[in-house]
This record gives structure tokens, C-alpha cells and sequence, in this order.
């Protein structure tokens, strides 16, 4: 049934969150790796935490910072471990230190295995609102409800989408436009798994689409660029599109 204009209530939000939450998530990845930002702007970070999870009608805000904080060595090993891939994987990395400052891959990365973190934690609203300042940072929308293996490099960033429930193992390997999506965007399945499982060493080139939550590619495959699949491939697999560019030559 269609509400009349005269039906509908308008409700309160502290819209202006978003700002915070932006700011919030810089601090919280140069609290991350760097000593001395830490220790000028820890205890402001950790109120600014408070401040949004308070805003959010979160009980206990201390009690989860204090886990959250607890898993930043964790979380920082395994972003040093993407960086590595990504100056193994990546012929235009010139150094380690440019995979930290400049790559949007990285730092997509980087805003996931946090916000994914704080998603375990059960912290509402906050894990989404980080990953879209990520997706609007780096063109990456990668839903804080995915799993993600350690070693992973994403190259260029720009308009890849990685779904909720998708499972990305190790060692893994993606181009810009890929996207591990669902299939049917039925709310009745919105507690399903709607998207890929991709297992390790897997390479996914540019503009691939993988849809499916029954979906896996195996291990040790290459996914080529413009595939799109809804059915499990077997590992050590290669799948391509088969087409010919028509060449011709103009008439001077």
C-alpha cells in the first residue's frame, strides 16, 4: 500500500555523522601505521569512537574499543601482508612505501579488515558508513560482511564491487570493474549466502563478473577480463572469452 503525503513522519538523523566517521576512519589507518600520529592522537581517536558509537544508541562504546583495539596487531600484520603482495604482484610498484601512500587498493583494503572487525563485534551502521567512505575514496565498494584471506591485492580499485556474504581466500588477485555478486536480490534472502567463494591464488582480470553464492573458483585459477560466470569452476582452470577485434583500415 502506497502511504498519502500527509502519512508520512519524518524522522531525526544526525546526517552530519558521516563527516565523523570519515575523519575517524583516516585517524584509525594512521594510528595503524604511524608511531607518532598514535601516540599525539590516540586518546583522540578513541573519543571520537565513542562519540559516533554514542551517537549510534551503542551500549558499552569503551568495552568495544578496547576489543577492537586489541586486534590491531593482527589487522596491521595482515595489511602488511597485502602490501607485500601488491609489490610482488604490481610491475608499477617502485617500493613498499608507495603501496602504503598511494594505492587505492590498499587503502580499501585496509578500511575492510577494520570495519569488517567491528562488524564481528556486532556495532551497527559504523562498518557500512567506513566502507562507503572507502568505496568513495578508491571507486572499491567492498561490503564489510565479506571474508578476505590474508595476501590479497586489488589493482586500481576503480569499480570493483565484492558483496556481502562473498569469501575471498588467499593469495588472491583482482582487477578494476570485477564484481562477486548475488544472482537474485530478493530481501527474502538477505540472511543467505548470495555470493562467491573464490579459493586461493587466484587471479580475477579486469571486468569480470562472478555471481552466485553456490559459486567457487577453484584454487589456482586465472578468470580472464569481460568472463562473467554463475557456475563453479574447477581449480587450475582458465577461462577466457573467445572474440576476435575486426581490424580494418580506413580509406585515406
Amino acid at each position: 500500500m502506497i502511504q498519502r503525503k500527509d502519512q508520512i513522519t519524518f524522522t531525526n538523523y544526525s546526517i552530519c555523522l558521516k563527516d565523523t566517521v570519515e575523519t575517524f576512519t583516516k585517524q584509525l589507518i594512521y594510528s595503524l601505521f604511524d608511531q607518532t600520529y598514535k601516540q599525539q592522537y590516540d586518546k583522540e581517536v578513541k573519543t571520537t569512537f565513542i562519540t559516533i558509537l554514542n551517537k549510534l544508541s551503542v551500549t558499552n562504546p569503551n568495552k568495544i574499543w578496547a576489543a577492537f583495539e586489541n586486534q590491531f596487531t593482527s589487522i596491521r600484520t595482515k595489511l602488511d601482508l597485502d602490501a607485500l603482495a601488491a609489490e610482488k604482484n604490481d610491475p608499477a610498484a617502485k617500493s613498499l612505501e608507495e603501496i602504503y601512500f598511494a594505492y587505492p587498493g590498499f587503502f580499501a583494503i585496509a578500511v575492510h579488515r577494520l570495519s569488517n572487525q567491528l562488524l564481528k563485534f556486532n556495532v551497527p551502521v559504523l562498518p557500512r558508513m567506513m566502507s562507503e567512505f572507502a568505496h568513495s575514496a578508491t571507486g572499491a565498494d567492498i561490503h564489510p560482511g565479506a571474508e578476505i584471506g590474508c595476501s590479497f591485492h586489488i589493482d586500481h580499485a576503480t569499480g570493483i564491487v565484492i558483496g556481502e556474504s562473498a569469501i575471498i581466500k588467499d593469495c588472491v588477485k583482482i582487477f578494476q570493474g570485477v564484481t562477486l555478486g548475488g544472482i537474485s536480490i530478493k530481501k527474502s534472502l538477505a540472511s543467505t549466502k548470495r555470493h562467491p567463494t573464490i579459493e586461493d591464488k587466484v587471479t580475477i582480470y579486469a571486468n569480470a563478473t562472478i555471481l552466485g553464492g553456490d559459486v567457487t573458483i577453484g584454487k589456482n585459477s586465472i578468470i580472464g577480463a569481460n568472463v562473467c560466470i554463475t557456475k563453479t569452476i574447477p581449480e587450475n582452470s582458465i577461462v577466457t572469452v573467445h572474440h576476435e577485434n575486426n581490424i580494418t583500415q580506413k580509406n585515406t
